[in-house]
């Protein structure tokens, strides 16, 4: 069992995937915002739905609204194969998530958060049985007092000996002290296993996957966006593979997906542990990561957060 802990959220994505440099005709005659099309998503409830889309045994730990946006959210769970068995509700409305798709593909956003269910996550006293590893990321590591629940859970489950896997996937416009983040995030990795970020995230936070492997991580993995993933091992494995040539739709989840296909990968694998990790080798991980650009790829080929199956994968 993979259990992914963190957000729950609706994303407000320009319909069609169209540019919000083009907007559409407004009821006046001149030009108006996009019109927007509600998605599911949150990089964790994105990687959950991933991973149960790839076959792994996954459940979804968070906390979401019951209303109309929450009750949605579960069902997409469910739909994918998802165990929301430890997932908490709440009467608070569910956060929000605006999309904003650059003529790239690639995507900004603006969150409304204020007062959201997902913001009261409480860590649960136990783990689903069978655990093997954990995932963590994106806003619920920055927005209290969900935020501390979160990291109490990760340390514990890095106690308790689960493979944990970070993905900070840092939205800087919701991090109010910069340099108090970049602090907290050093000290997230004792117990990290697995460290996932973007290279827009390792630039933003600073230091090098060597810094970052010193402090506790077995692996770390960098996206490049269409330039592919770089591996880095503390035993000093280091491997690039090539991104996979695709039409962009956006890039929605797709850093998401890759999260779901590296943990889905190194299960395959009998991997998920910190020892398992450093005895993959250069050939068994440059399978997972092919395999994930192979994900990621087909991800950004069509609109929204859209993990593939694995039957698109075979």
């Amino acid at each position: 069992m993979i259990v992914v802990a963190g957000e729950a959220l609706i994303d407000l994505v320009p319909q069609d995937g169209e540019p919000e440099s083009t907007p559409q005709a407004g009821a006046d005659g001149g030009a108006g915002l996009p019109a927007l099309a509600p998605r599911l998503g949150g990089g964790p409830y994105n990687t959950a739905v991933a991973l149960g889309r790839l076959g792994s045994p996954v459940a979804f730990c968070s906390r979401v609204s019951r209303d109309a946006f929450g009750e949605a959210l579960l069902d997409g769970l469910r739909s994918a194969g998802v165990d929301v068995t430890p997932v908490q509700r709440g009467p608070e409305p569910t956060t929000l998530a605006v999309a904003s798709i650059g003529a790239d593909g690639s995507a900004g956003y603006s969150f409304y958060v204020e007062g959201t269910a997902d913001r009261l996550f409480a860590a649960p006293d136990l783990l689903p049985d069978g655990v093997r590893a954990m995932s963590f990321g994106t806003c619920s590591l920055v927005l209290e007092p969900g935020a501390s629940a979160y990291e109490e859970l990760m340390r514990r489950a890095a106690a308790d000996g689960v493979c944990t896997a970070l993905d900070p996937n840092v939205r800087a416009g919701l991090i109010p002290d910069a340099d108090a983040y970049r602090a907290r995030f050093k000290s997230w990795l004792p117990s990290v296993t697995l460290l996932k970020l973007s290279q827009e995230d390792a630039d933003w936070l600073g230091g090098t996957p060597h810094e970052w492997l010193a402090a506790g991580p077995a692996a770390v993995v960098v996206t490049r966006g269409g330039d592919g993933l770089s591996l880095y091992t503390r035993d000093g494995t280091e491997l690039r593979v090539p991104g996979e040539k695709v039409d962009v739709v956006d890039t929605i989840g797709a850093g998401d997906t890759v999260n779901a296909a590296l943990l889905h990968g190194l299960r395959a694998r009998d991997a998920l542990s910190d020892g398992a990790l450093a005895g993959l080798g250069a050939e068994g991980w440059t399978d997972v990561l092919r395999f994930a650009a192979r994900a990621a790829a087909l991800t950004c080929s069509r609109a929204g957060a859209e993990p593939p199956y694995a039957a698109e994968l075979a």
